[in-house]
């Protein structure tokens, strides 16, 4: 994770800021980082965290017939890329037509080696149902498929991401003045946003 202490105010972040974005957005650029290095798709991945709360893998599966399963067999190496809200801000939100506009914006750059776990591709299936279901009142489990359930399990290989490296950035208008803030927040009406804004900036927007 980047030092605390770093000189750009969008890069201080702490391992549950890592943990909230990748629970609230899973759905990650999964890129192979060897040969031609063009092969990518979106994946949902599920954050595995130590004693200290730092995120050190993540959990996944994908189709078997996906050019990156055998991309990344042959060369481990992996970007994974989450992004969380972003927002365009205007001048208009702070009232002055001489101020410059921006982009507020989260996200994560991970670099990971990937090992395919085709025993546990059942557990890496249940561990994402497991995540996506948990707030309805009826959770879905994959055994509702029945006969379909096996067919459909063969189809993919789950992973595991064993993390080299975490990079973030939250752009949430740490760096503008109280009274800017205060103006850009008032006409931001995008909730998740706002969530992340007052996660990095407490009571500035007050």
């Amino acid at each position: 994770m980047t030092d605390p202490q770093a000189q750009n105010p969008f890069e201080r972040h702490s391992h549950d800021d890592v943990r909230a974005l990748i629970g609230d957005y899973p759905l990650a650029w999964v890129v192979a980082q060897g040969g031609d290095g063009d092969e990518s798709s979106l994946l949902p991945l599920i954050g595995v965290y130590g004693a200290d709360g730092a995120l050190v893998e993540l959990i996944g599966h994908m189709a078997r017939r996906n050019p990156l399963h055998a991309a990344l067999a042959a060369d481990p190496r992996a970007l994974i890329l989450f992004q969380g809200p972003q927002a365009y801000v205007s001048p208009d939100q702070v009232g002055r037509r001489n101020w410059g506009p921006t982009w507020n914006y989260t996200q994560l750059r991970i670099r990971a080696e990937i090992e395919f776990t085709p025993d546990e591709t059942p557990e890496a299936l249940d561990v994402l149902i497991d995540a996506v279901e948990c707030d309805r009142a009826e959770p879905w489990n994959a055994a509702e498929l029945g006969d379909r359930y096996p067919g459909l399990l063969g189809a993919i290989i789950g992973f595991r991401a064993r993390v080299v490296s975490v990079r973030g950035k939250f752009k949430l208008g740490q760096d503008e003045a109280a009274v800017d803030y205060r103006g850009i927040r008032a006409t931001t009406r995008d909730p998740a946003m706002l969530h992340w804004m007052d996660r990095f900036n407490g009571r500035k927007g007050a």
